[in-house]
């Protein structure tokens, strides 16, 4: 179990990179959505989207996860970040809208 346990001691690592380097994009969202507020501007830039997610594929190709899981795990990090920056517009409590119904319950 050696080897094992020095490989999960490699992530244990890795991880907390991970989570520092996230917290710190998080931090710059929050300035850009401040940023968005002051000019009036959409939290929402579908085209900004596309090239974060462009930019992100392109570089997927220096490892072993591929352009498409890269780009999941970069879908999610950003809706966290879109959430962060309604938080700076709107001054809500997690800067998640109300969920909507889920269709035929209810119903």
């Amino acid at each position: 179990m050696g080897r094992l346990d020095e490989l999960r001691d490699d992530i244990d690592r890795v991880d907390e990179v991970l989570v520092r380097l996230l917290n710190e994009r998080a931090r710059v969202a929050c300035e850009i959505g401040r940023i968005k507020k002051d000019l009036g501007i959409e939290v929402y830039q579908p085209e900004r989207e596309k090239q974060v997610l462009a930019h992100v594929r392109g570089i997927a190709a220096e490892g072993p996860l591929g352009p498409d899981a890269i780009a999941r795990l970069f879908e999610r990090i950003i809706d966290e970040a879109r959430r962060l920056e309604r938080r700076e517009i709107h001054g809500d409590g997690d800067g998640d809208p109300p969920p909507s119904p889920s269709p035929g319950i209810g119903d």
